[in-house]
């Protein structure tokens, strides 16, 4: 009925806008594409592109997706495509027959939970569209094709499973939060110019809970300091020389300011 058809648009809307959350490619031009804009190259500026996600080949899957969508005639929203996919067999498919179709359950090597992010990206990226008069549909737009006929290939978002994080058995410093200490300040200092060299924000390059563990736990090696939070392998190749000198010079004897 109508009240399931509006719900049906509100969770298309919602997993468009997640989509627009896992894309891998510059965040701000996908955001002036929608808007019929248009941005020349990245803009160096957004997370996307100040460090890039893990990505993987995920080409096999999106013609998977698309195909499915193409073969079930453009009607269907994203659970009931991800139910054939899977091979789900259920009342509804075997009424249309599309426990027939050459997609039904070719794409058993993906979970729905995965299966969803890859549609997700595909509507983000513009290879699928949401119908809002078709009650949530997804339909192929001009871009599908070259994807479909193996023209081009595309990266994906990679889901990061949450791990739990193993804490170093290391003695604290006498006051890692004590935000007078000469090595915080140091280390803010240090954050503080290479934003400005950059032009983005402070918190871009670290946060400052990123900073308070530096004064807490003192790495000494890029393996250390790897292993602090927010420190990605793009920003622990970028920054990891530069922050270790500064604590290197100012010694675990610290108490205050200098």
């Amino acid at each position: 009925d109508a009240d399931d058809g509006h719900k049906r648009i509100e969770r298309q809307k919602l997993e468009a806008l997640l989509g627009f959350c896992e894309i891998t490619t510059c965040r701000r031009q996908a955001m002036l594409a929608y808007f019929d804009d248009r941005l020349p190259g990245p803009c160096r500026n957004c997370d996307t592109c100040l460090e890039p996600p893990e990505t993987w080949d995920g080409t096999e899957a999106a013609q998977k997706a698309l195909s499915c969508v193409y073969r079930t005639g453009q009607r269907f929203g994203v659970n009931y495509l991800i139910e054939v996919l899977v091979g789900k067999s259920n009342d509804r498919i075997v009424r249309f027959g599309h426990e027939q179709l050459s997609t039904f359950g070719i794409g058993a090597e993906l979970d729905p939970r995965q299966w969803r992010s890859v549609f997700r990206q595909l509507v983000a990226r513009g290879l699928l569209t949401v119908d809002v008069e078709g009650y949530g549909s997804l339909r192929l737009t001009e871009e599908s094709w070259p994807v479909l006929r193996g023209e081009e290939r595309i990266e994906l978002r990679r889901e990061q499973k949450p791990t739990p994080t193993r804490r170093k058995a290391r003695k604290p410093s006498a006051s890692p939060l004590d935000k007078s200490s000469t090595l915080w300040n140091a280390l803010r200092a240090l954050r503080q110019e290479l934003a400005k060299r950059q032009g983005v924000p402070p918190y871009v390059i670290f946060h400052d809970k990123t900073l308070a563990q530096m004064v807490e736990l003192r790495p000494r090696t890029s393996a250390e300091f790897g292993e602090l939070s927010g420190v990605g392998e793009r920003k622990l190749a970028r920054y990891a020389d530069a922050f270790l000198a500064v604590i290197r010079e100012h010694p675990a004897a610290e108490t205050g300011a200098g």
